[in-house]
């Protein structure tokens, strides 16, 4: 995988940190019979850039600064969602650029992490459409386990010195204002 990830400030409502910003592709499968992205695809294209983010890379590839969970069975360590919620603004219309998923922490807990996103149209696109649209809000509870006891297992050092940059506003969700 090549880095093709940037960061740079926040600029709209949901952080007031650096947020990273994670460009994902779209498949044509990920479209539903209405002609943009399905729910469950929604899903698919935020784990994506979760992984990408967060997740050590395998030798040989490049990734983001923040890529310094090392996971599964092989680690003793299991990353599992305690929780996910995705507010929709707009449709997702199929398009060749990646979306640009901008991403951030809500929270960084004992042993778990709040990743905020924001699902906005490509950035190659955001000059010629007058700026970016974001069509989905989202947050996804991550908790860190122990493969062999299933106990939670505190954030390291390392993790939080790579995401505290990150830091920003938690994600309010329209419903809940």
């Amino acid at each position: 995988m090549t880095d093709s990830s940037s960061t740079r400030a926040a600029d709209s409502s949901g952080g007031t940190g650096t947020r990273l910003h994670i460009p994902i592709p779209l498949r044509w499968g990920d479209l539903d019979a209405f002609n943009h992205v399905n729910n469950t695809a929604m899903l698919k294209l935020l784990e994506e850039a979760r992984v990408r983010a967060f997740w050590q890379p395998d030798e040989g590839e490049t990734a983001p600064t923040t890529a310094v969970l090392d996971s599964g069975l092989h680690s003793g360590v299991l990353t599992l969602i305690a929780r996910q919620e995705i507010e929709y603004l707009a449709p997702v219309p199929y398009q060749r650029h990646p979306l640009d998923i901008q991403m951030w922490f809500g929270k960084l807990g004992g042993s778990s992490i709040e990743v905020c996103y924001e699902v906005c149209s490509p950035l190659e696109t955001a000059g010629l459409a007058g700026g970016q649209t974001v069509y989905a809000r989202a947050v996804t509870v991550v908790v860190k386990v122990d493969a062999t006891t299933g106990r939670p297992l505190r954030l390291s050092r390392e993790e939080r010195e790579a995401w505290e940059p990150f830091l920003g506003d938690p994600i309010e969700f329209s419903h809940r204002r």
